[in-house]
This record gives C-alpha cells, sequence and structure tokens, in this order.
C-alpha cells in the first residue's frame, strides 16, 4: 500500500512539475521578451542591436506576421495597405479584455507584441533633426493606429477629432465604426482575442498618453521648416491640420504671403471645420429649452392631456351607464424656458491659452447659430479686442487674433461690462489660466458680475488634451463665491453650457 501510494504520489508530482516547465509556454515567453527587449533597445539607443533584430525577425517571420513591421521607416498605414487582415488585430490591440477567465493563449500574446511594438515604436522614436510634411503626416497616421489599439477613434487622445488617413484606404485610421471605441468608452476591445498578459493594458494611462501625444506632435511641428513647406502645394497638401500646426500657423501668419499664406488659410479652415463638426455634435440638443412648469399649461383642446385625464377621472365611471363623468380636465405644459438673450465669451489669446483661443472660437460661433441667443466674442491679452462682427465665422475671427503676450484682463471687463444689459438673462464665459497682472481689481469685477444675477463661469482651460493649470488664488476665491472654475476638457464648458440653457 505505502509503495503503490508513493508511485502515486511521485507521479502527481511529475505531472505538477512537468506543467510548469512547458517547453511550448517558456518558448513563448521567451519570443515575447525579445520583441519587447527590442523594443526597449530601439527607443533609448538608436543603434541597432543585431543580436535582437535577428532574433526579432525570426519571430516574425515564424509566426506569420509580414518582416515589414520592423522596419521603423515603414508605416502602419503601409502594413495594413498589404496585409489588411490584419487591421482587426490593431484595434483594441491595448484595451483590456472582457470577459478574461485566467487562461493565456501565449501564441496569441506574442503575435500581439509584435504588433503592439510596430505602433509603439512608430509614434515614440521620433528621431531628431528637421522634419518633413511627409513625415510629420505619417507620425500623425501612425497615433492615430496608437489611438485605436487603445480602443479610442483616431484624433481623439490629441483633440477629439477624426485622424488623418495619408494612405487613404478602407481600414484605416479614418475608417468608419469599426475603428471606433465601442461604446461607453475606452477600455474595451472590438476584437481582441486572448488572455491576460497579452500586452500592457494602457487604457488606464489615456489621461496622461493625450497630453503627451500631443506634447510630441507639436515638438515634430516646431522641427518642420514650416514656410518652405507651406510654400510648395504638393508638400502642403500632405500636412494634416492638428491643434499644433494650427497654432504654429497663426503665430506666423504675419510672416507668409502669396502661396504660403494661402496654403496656412486652407489648413487653418480645414481644422476649424473637423473641430466644428464635433462640437456642433455636443451642443445640437441645446437648441431645445426645457419644459418651464411654473408656467400654467394654456387650456386649448391640443394641450389637451386625454390619457391623463381619463385617468385622473376613473373614479367617476358609472358601471351602469358605462359612462366616464369628468369633472377636471388636465392639460400638457407646453411653455420652455427659454435660452439667455446673451452669451458673453472672454477668452485670454495670451501665449498659454492657444488650445483654449481656438477651441472657444469655433464654440462661440456654434452658440451664435442658436436661436435667440446673441453672442459676443472679446479675446485679450495686455489689450482687449472685441470679435464679435466674426463670430459667426471662427476662421475670419482666428485670423484676426494675435496670439501672445502678457495678460491684463481689466482691459478685456472694460469691454465685457457694458454688454450686460439684462443680468438674469445673460451668460458670462471667462476662460484664462488667470494668472494675472492687477488680479484684485480684475476679480471684484467679476465677483460683481456674479452678484448681479448674471450667470459666470470661469474657465481654467478648455483644452483638446484636459491639461492645463489655474492660478491657485483666483481658484480658491472662485470657489468661495459659488462660481468653481471649470477645467478640463472642452466637454465640461459645453455640458456646463447646455445645463444652462435647457
Amino acid at each position: 500500500m505505502t509503495e503503490h501510494t508513493t508511485d502515486h504520489a511521485t507521479e502527481r508530482t511529475d505531472a505538477h512539475t512537468t506543467d510548469h516547465i512547458d517547453p511550448h509556454a517558456a518558448a513563448h515567453d521567451n519570443r515575447r521578451q525579445v520583441l519587447y527587449w527590442r523594443l526597449l533597445a530601439r527607443l533609448f539607443d538608436p543603434e541597432e542591436q543585431a543580436t535582437l533584430e535577428s532574433a526579432s525577425l525570426a519571430v516574425v517571420e515564424d509566426i506569420g506576421l509580414p518582416s515589414a513591421l520592423l522596419d521603423p521607416q515603414t508605416s502602419v498605414d503601409s502594413i495594413v495597405q498589404r496585409h489588411p487582415e490584419l487591421v482587426a488585430e490593431f484595434d483594441g490591440l491595448m484595451a483590456p479584455e472582457p470577459g478574461d477567465d485566467g487562461a493565456r493563449d501565449r501564441a496569441a500574446e506574442v503575435r500581439r507584441a509584435a504588433l503592439a511594438s510596430k505602433v509603439l515604436l512608430n509614434v515614440f522614436a521620433r528621431g531628431s533633426g528637421t522634419v518633413t510634411a511627409g513625415q510629420l503626416a505619417r507620425w500623425q497616421s501612425d497615433a492615430g493606429w496608437l489611438e485605436r489599439a487603445l480602443g479610442c477613434k483616431p484624433g481623439e487622445l490629441r483633440g477629439g477629432r477624426s485622424g488623418g488617413n495619408s494612405g487613404g484606404h478602407p481600414g484605416g485610421p479614418s475608417a468608419g465604426p469599426s475603428g471606433g471605441r465601442a461604446a461607453g468608452g475606452p477600455g474595451v476591445s472590438p476584437t481582441g482575442t486572448g488572455g491576460p498578459g497579452i500586452t500592457p493594458d494602457l487604457s488606464r494611462l489615456i489621461p496622461e498618453i493625450g497630453p503627451e501625444l500631443g506634447a510630441l506632435e507639436a515638438d515634430l511641428v516646431k522641427r518642420m521648416r514650416l514656410r518652405e513647406v507651406l510654400a510648395d502645394p504638393q508638400l502642403a497638401a500632405q500636412l494634416t491640420p492638428s491643434m499644433s500646426l494650427i497654432e504654429q500657423l497663426l503665430r506666423d501668419k504675419d510672416n507668409l504671403s502669396g502661396v504660403a499664406l494661402a496654403n496656412a488659410k486652407a489648413l487653418i479652415r480645414r481644422f476649424v471645420d473637423e473641430v466644428g463638426e464635433v462640437l456642433r455634435t455636443q451642443v445640437e440638443k441645446a437648441t431645445v429649452g426645457a419644459l418651464d412648469r411654473s408656467v400654467p399649461p394654456k387650456r386649448v383642446y391640443r394641450n389637451l392631456d386625454l390619457d391623463r385625464t381619463i385617468w385622473k377621472n376613473l373614479t367617476n365611471w358609472s358601471p351602469e351607464e358605462e359612462r366616464l363623468y369628468v369633472d377636471r380636465l388636465y392639460y400638457r405644459h407646453t411653455a420652455r424656458k427659454t435660452t439667455p438673450q446673451r452669451l458673453i465669451v472672454v477668452v485670454d489669446q495670451s501665449g498659454s491659452m492657444v488650445d483654449s483661443m481656438v477651441n472657444c472660437t469655433i464654440l462661440a460661433s456654434i452658440f451664435a447659430g442658436l436661436p435667440r441667443v446673441d453672442v459676443h466674442l472679446i479675446a485679450y491679452d495686455t489689450q482687449a479686442l472685441d470679435l464679435t462682427p466674426w463670430v459667426h465665422d471662427p476662421f475670419e475671427t482666428l485670423l484676426r487674433t494675435n496670439l501672445g503676450g502678457g495678460t491684463d484682463g481689466t482691459v478685456a471687463m472694460a469691454l465685457a461690462q457694458p454688454k450686460i444689459a439684462e443680468p438674469r438673462n445673460t451668460v458670462v464665459v471667462w476662460i484664462s489660466d488667470f494668472y494675472e497682472w492687477q488680479s484684485e481689481p480684475l476679480f471684484e469685477s467679476m465677483a460683481a458680475i456674479h452678484r448681479s444675477g448674471a450667470k459666470f463661469i470661469p474657465v481654467g482651460s478648455v483644452t483638446s488634451s484636459g491639461r492645463g493649470s489655474v492660478n491657485p488664488w483666483f481658484r480658491e476665491r472662485f470657489k468661495d463665491l459659488g462660481a468653481p472654475v471649470l477645467s478640463g476638457h472642452i466637454r465640461k464648458l459645453v455640458h456646463e453650457l447646455k445645463t444652462f440653457l435647457a
């Protein structure tokens, strides 16, 4: 009996040991580590590591993926043009998997490690030196694929708009719904397969990744010889509008002329139209106000609520006569809260607020198109400019701005205060980082607007990335005033305005 028991125990131990040293699992783990070691080596050392390159090539070819995945000069667009079946694998590549049961598919891990390495390397290994229009367009396209891999729409992390697609193929970053994330936000892979540990789950880092992508894009734009690119129609046609590019164009517009100026204006208009379409979708429901139940309903037949009238009078039903006696009629409320007659938007156009200037100029033009809303737009640095005559055309408005300089909100306040004719029918949106030269008098003027009955909304940043900083002195005083500073993504401002307009 003892020998028999010992034999079985030995068998179980041997089986258990064999499970833990499965040579196939160990081989897959080694392959995946090779790919990630190559990724790290490429990111931190531009010199090619021959051993890692040859080992990675062997892995990629053995699992049936194209060797172009290891070529830093080949864009993701080019790869999926030749291998369209890979589009589904790139989508949601780094998003967490729904319904994990703990099982691991190590072969799938290796495959996805190769694809993830390609996307990450193309986006974060941006090199040095002068950048051409084609290189910028390729980077923007690859950044769109990274956003898709994270479960977002192309361009979403860099500005909430659809990204460009230099390749123009159906499966590229500008593709339809299959390229976007599932409803409900990032973090759900529409096509992913496999188990845990396939690729790093970067979805939790999305708030940090967005600003970093924006910073990378801005660096590439600064390294371009932009004036030379704009002067060449073929090179200018390769540019994909982005917030970083628009900022540079607005700063340099006074130094451009002829073909270069015409190309710059065309890029600005394209960007304005793209962002405007996104924002218009967010505010389109603000055109109809909520029901105002403080106003008694009109007692006319078309407002009669027949269902409610029958329900409320059921106690008057006569079974003998089979007749319902109605002693009270009920009517529907139809009066709606009207939108404010005046919306005053004041935007700091100093160097730190470029993103806000662009977004809010477009947003003001959208609200100016709503019925019964009289929108006024004021931009300021150390001087103030009333842009109201052009508020319906954000393109013309932006061309009249002068980005940069210091900040003195008192000059903008001098233009804004006379526009407040009916305080309780007015909303004032003030966008700035509030690092002001004359803090005390400006805050007192803002507090006076708030006390007058007007809706005062201080906004610290309405950037595409959500990154921004606000003067702590102003932040605390606005909080004490009962008008806390809004800061973060532009969607917060849209939501606040929609709530007020409803």
